[in-house]
């Protein structure tokens, strides 16, 4: 019998053969781990990174760079000591405390919080509501058609000036508007909301729902179109009707948004709409139409204080950024990321 047909012993025949294994690199050890190293993720994300760059320098040259002119609030600024802005505010005398301390004393800046807190949450019990129930009723309807005609008409609004919404809601509601003229022919009195102070409140959200309510339509319309149709054919299956449809499958899809857009919403409650307060604010006065912006423009602009309207925004932006970390802790509480994860 040859050589190759010779059986090999036991003891050879169980041996395990040994094959070189290339040791692990920490690089791999933290993939394993799922947990990358910065240099790492810089270099797996470097071309993401290259494309946000632009919007990232835009961001800080127009948003956080003039965060340094905050300054003036501890200042009695002048503009006028030199044409250079950053001369005026190296030269002008520094006051610390003075500013906010005139505002805490100041009426005028209580009445205004109190008008802006007024708004928000009129705004936010009878407004944020109402896009996503038009999303809603739009993503009911069978017919593409209709439905494209919908969202167009309903959206249409968003890109008119405040002066034509304000116009128009005066041509309706105004002293000589329509409403009025209809109340004089049948042999009632006149009526002009647009200059009561009790119900300015309620102008202010009926115009911002006529005007901004499509484009709110859009985000929740997109969070819709992400919900897979086997959940409602499945829930259809198991006898859910149009109403259980909705309160089980389409408005938890609906909740991470809605959370997401109300946290930033309550973050936003002292800015109510600077724009269209300031056409308004002389027909009703400054006791109902002063909020905290036209207040920091009417002090800062108008009166030339600008120390005390750097003052008063600041302590707007602070309170902004409070509002802003409890309301995402309340979306954490409720299981839902918020602006940011935890």
């Amino acid at each position: 019998m040859s050589n190759s047909t010779v059986p090999r012993s036991s003891a050879e025949a169980s041996t395990p053969v040994k094959t070189a294994v290339p040791p692990v690199t920490g690089a791999q050890k933290e993939q394993r781990s799922g947990k990358l190293s910065l240099r790492l993720r810089f270099r797996r994300d470097r071309v993401l990174i290259l494309m946000t760059l632009p919007a990232v320098l835009l961001v800080l040259v127009f948003n956080y760079l003039p965060i340094l002119g905050n300054v003036v609030a501890f200042q009695d600024y002048d503009p006028y000591i030199s044409d250079n802005g950053i001369v005026s505010i190296l030269h002008s005398p520094f006051v610390g405390m003075e500013n906010f301390q005139r505002i805490f004393e100041d009426s005028a800046f209580w009445n205004a919080v109190q008008n802006t807190l007024v708004l928000f949450f009129v705004q936010l019990v009878l407004f944020f509501p109402i896009p996503v129930l038009l999303a809603l009723l739009i993503n009911s309807v069978v017919r593409p058609r209709i439905r494209a005609v919908a969202q167009a008409v309903l959206y249409l609004p968003h890109f008119f000036s405040w002066v034509l919404v304000i116009a128009v809601f005066q041509q309706m509601f105004g002293g000589a508007g329509m409403l009025s003229q209809l109340l004089r022919q049948n042999g009632h009195d006149g009526l002009n909301i647009m200059t009561n102070p009790d119900t300015f409140a309620f102008l202010i959200t009926a115009q911002s729902v006529w005007k901004d309510a499509g484009w709110g339509i859009i985000v929740f319309l997109a969070a819709l179109a992400s919900v897979p149709t086997d959940m409602y054919e499945a829930a259809a299956m198991d006898g859910a009707g149009r109403w259980r449809r909705m309160w089980h499958v389409t408005l938890p899809a609906l909740r991470p948004v809605i959370a997401l857009l109300l946290v930033l919403r309550v973050g936003d409650a002292l800015t109510v709409g600077f724009e269209q307060i300031l056409l308004q604010r002389d027909g009703v006065g400054t006791g109902a139409g002063e909020v905290l912006d036209t207040f920091v423009w009417w002090n800062g602009v108008r009166n030339q204080d600008f120390g005390y309207a750097a003052a008063a925004g600041l302590v707007k932006g602070v309170v902004s950024i409070g509002l802003v970390l409890a309301a995402n802790k309340v979306a954490h509480l409720m299981g839902e990321q918020g602006v940011y994860k935890k």
